[in-house]
């Protein structure tokens, strides 16, 4: 009897994965909709550095695909004032300001996106 059920128990549990199989292949198993097309980029009109004396580094976990490198740029490219490009290999986001920003604010900005801000350097210019 025991046997019987130990065999039904693994039954299930292959028929489950077999079912996340073939969701994956369906629909994709992208962190963030990789396979949907990406949100429009939210464009700067002020592309003049000398504009943004202020720089910051700011390291971000969470990142996965190129979906997520555009949620955090436009997350931080919606700010009035700032000019985000975020490297997906160096998991970095780095920021150009047009005034002086707080650490927590441009953290709060990535935590909203829904990613997780690690460290934070101000560049000497």
């Amino acid at each position: 009897m025991s046997t019987l059920i130990i065999c039904l128990i693994l039954l299930v549990i292959i028929a489950l994965a077999v079912k996340s199989i073939i969701h994956r292949v369906k629909h994709g198993s992208a962190c963030c909709g990789e396979r949907d097309s990406a949100p429009k980029k939210i464009k700067i009109n002020d592309k003049n550095k000398s504009h943004y004396p202020y720089e910051y580094i700011m390291k971000i976990d969470g990142m996965h695909c190129s979906n997520c490198v555009r949620f955090v740029e436009n997350a931080l490219n919606a700010v009035e004032g700032l000019w985000a490009t975020v490297n997906l290999e160096k998991k970095e986001a780095r920021i150009l300001a047009k005034n002086q920003m707080e650490q927590k604010f441009l953290e709060k900005i990535v935590l909203d996106a829904g990613y997780t801000p690690l460290s934070f350097e101000t560049v000497k210019k």
